[in-house]
């Protein structure tokens, strides 16, 4: 629960490596210690005091068997925060329950890891989270060559590398080896892209940035794999520094919304000395280094994370020196964190949908509530290779026994809507009903029609012959309410039993990644405004998120054409044959509803909102 009393946790990590020891007389050896408290150490004789995550190496004349590295991390006592200059966060898309699961640019999946990474790092461009629109990020131009396939960005050279001092309390300017500031420059740039394509670190994203000359090849996605003689080689992608402040991509075929893809954290800068010190640890508080328009102060895993405002980060009309000093988010569920809310201890919120009757109809709470469109759909998926969803006419018959429309009404509660097929519609080329398209399974059950799938079912016409069914979910009160609603839906309609089993978030990606259920949920917000983000970037064979198991050769084939298409109409007929193929001819997911944002904001808070999942915290100002 979040307190104003002081919050105190020491979660103390022990890394032990053994050290060979040569017979003979003592040898002087290297005791590492890392420590984010003060604390005072003896060694022989003499006191040493070590800081924060300073980190203090003495050589002693003993043998010693050991080398031990020792990590404290302290919470940050949201009391000891200036309440005046501190947005207290609590939406669950960021602040939901569980850890963030990386702040590595290159290993992010996830929308909580993206919303924190965002305003730590920024790509050569910047989408706006209100309208979508390309703007400038780290670059303040950029040109494409008449064939669409060179994309030149000229880049900011007054943006240093910062880390936060535990010490001072300040965020610092990273220096390099003569005592200079490090200067974010294109060869940071080509580091990070290159370290995202590199097998070897296993990106899940890496396949977006495919479409550059030989990443694919590299990244192990042809169809050789790690017999290609690209393998790895990843000074073979076509992206390099032209000079420290011009950056420049070779695409292997046209895309018109690459400009969209250049944002993305699979494009940011990267530290590659510090990366190459520390390896994993490199992203931890007190050791990372960003440069983007929040600074890390301190992330207590399992907690809470907290941003400080860099005030080396110079600003732009698209991204502004943040007003806001800082940005602290405990990991709790949505209902503690309203009861924080009402509270006063929490400046925004999601709004849990066991509380939207009671908000509605609140003087003071309806009218700090917003309900707003999102490019976000919220789905099930199957794992097409293990039973019963082998078979398509199971997978049809669940999808038909769900009631969209009573979830929508009766248990979101929030303006969602029923949704037919994946593609959120708004996206530039995806299917819209505003322009008449009309496929996909009924907004309303159709119990009749479920049954008649599951009767067509070679290996499993009844009910009875169904093997144990589990949908599985992250832990959170809303998804397990919608999965309740969903599993009584299934009992009335085709009479199945399905058990419904929660994993924490973390745990949860890994067990997609690794061993994906039966059922499974998830929700997919646009990285860019395209329908080949949602379409392409999920369900293509190779796709690391397509956590389906899936593999159709002309929806690749559609997918993949649609992506080079220039023409408008074109693309978005190929669009529509691949979301039939998804939706109505093999049933791969469940399309539930498309997103709204539904969340409180205190009057004191001055915001923007996002529209595909991320906020722009350096655009927002508190007037407390």
């Amino acid at each position: 629960m979040f307190s104003k009393k002081a919050v105190l946790l020491l979660v103390v990590i022990a890394l032990l490596s053994m050290i060979a020891v040569a017979c003979g007389a003592a040898q002087p050896q290297t005791i590492t210690v890392v420590e984010t408290v003060v604390v005072e150490k003896e060694v022989q004789g003499e006191t040493v005091t070590v800081v924060e995550t300073v980190e203090v190496v003495k050589e002693v004349e003993k043998v010693v068997t050991q080398e031990v590295e020792v990590v404290k991390e302290v919470a940050v006592d949201p009391g000891a925060l200036p309440p005046e200059e501190t947005l207290f966060y609590g939406d669950d898309s960021a602040s939901g329950t569980g850890d963030i699961p990386t702040l590595d640019p290159s290993l992010l999946v996830d929308s909580k890891s993206i919303q924190w990474a965002r305003e730590l790092f920024v790509g050569p461009t910047r989408l706006n989270e209100e309208t979508n629109e390309v703007e400038p990020g780290m670059a303040t131009e950029w040109e494409v060559s008449d064939d669409g396939l060179v994309y030149t960005f000229k880049l900011r050279d007054d943006v240093p590398w910062v880390k936060y001092n535990n010490a001072t309390g300040e965020v610092e300017q990273v220096m390099d080896d003569e005592g200079n500031p490090r200067i974010v420059n294109a060869n940071d740039f080509v580091y990070g892209i290159r370290r995202t394509l590199d097998p070897a670190t296993a990106s899940d994203y890496a396949y977006v940035n495919w479409l550059i000359v030989n990443a694919q090849e590299v990244n192990g996605g042809a169809e050789d794999a790690d017999q290609n003689p690209l393998y790895g080689k990843v000074e073979e992608i076509g992206v390099r520094a032209v000079d420290d402040f011009t950056l420049e991509f070779t695409l292997k075929e046209p895309a018109a919304f690459f400009l969209s893809i250049a944002e993305m954290w699979i494009n940011y800068a990267q530290p590659q000395w510090l990366i190459e010190e520390k390896g994993d640890r490199w992203i931890e508080s007190g050791v990372i280094q960003t440069y983007g328009p929040y600074a890390l102060r301190e992330w207590v895993h399992d907690v809470s994370v907290t941003l400080i405002a860099n005030p080396f980060w110079p600003g732009s009309d698209s991204i502004p020196k943040p007003s806001i000093k800082f940005v602290h988010a405990e990991f709790l569920e949505e209902s503690p964190q309203f009861a924080n809310y009402e509270a006063g201890l929490v400046d925004v919120v999601s709004a849990p949908v066991t509380e939207l009757d009671r908000i509605k109809a609140d003087p003071t709470l309806s009218k700090e509530l917003s309900i707003a469109p999102s490019q976000c759909t919220y789905y099930y998926g199957f794992n097409v290779t293990k039973p019963p969803f082998d078979d398509v006419n199971v997978r049809k018959a669940f999808s038909y026994a769900v009631d969209r429309t009573l979830l929508v009404e009766n248990v979101t509660k929030g303006g969602q809507e029923p949704a037919r097929w994946f593609s959120r519609p708004g996206l530039l080329a995806g299917p819209d009903p505003a322009a008449g398209d009309d496929f996909g399974p009924p907004v309303t059950a159709d119990p009749e029609k479920a049954k008649e799938f599951l009767a067509a079912s070679a290996q499993y016409p009844t009910a009875e012959a169904l093997p144990e069914i589990n949908l599985v979910m992250n832990q959170t009160e809303a998804h397990v309410k919608i999965g309740e609603a969903i599993q009584q839906m299934w009992k009335e309609n085709l009479g199945v039993d399905v058990n419904l089993v929660t994993q924490e978030w973390k745990v949860y990606l890994e067990t997609l990644d690794e061993d994906p259920p039966q059922i499974w949920r998830l929700g997919w917000c646009s990285d860019y405004p395209d329908a080949s983000n949602f379409d392409k970037d999920v369900f293509r064979s190779d796709s690391g998120n397509n956590h389906t198991k899936w593999v159709n050769e002309e929806f690749d084939r559609i997918v993949d054409e649609a992506a080079r298409e220039t023409d408008l109409s074109k693309r978005k007929e190929l669009y529509l044959q691949a979301e039939k193929i998804l939706i109505e001819d093999e049933a791969v997911i469940i399309p539930l509803y498309w997103y709204t944002e539904v969340n409180l904001t205190k009057p004191h808070v001055n915001r923007t909102y996002g529209t595909g999942g991320q906020e722009s915290f350096e655009k927002w100002s508190l007037n407390k």
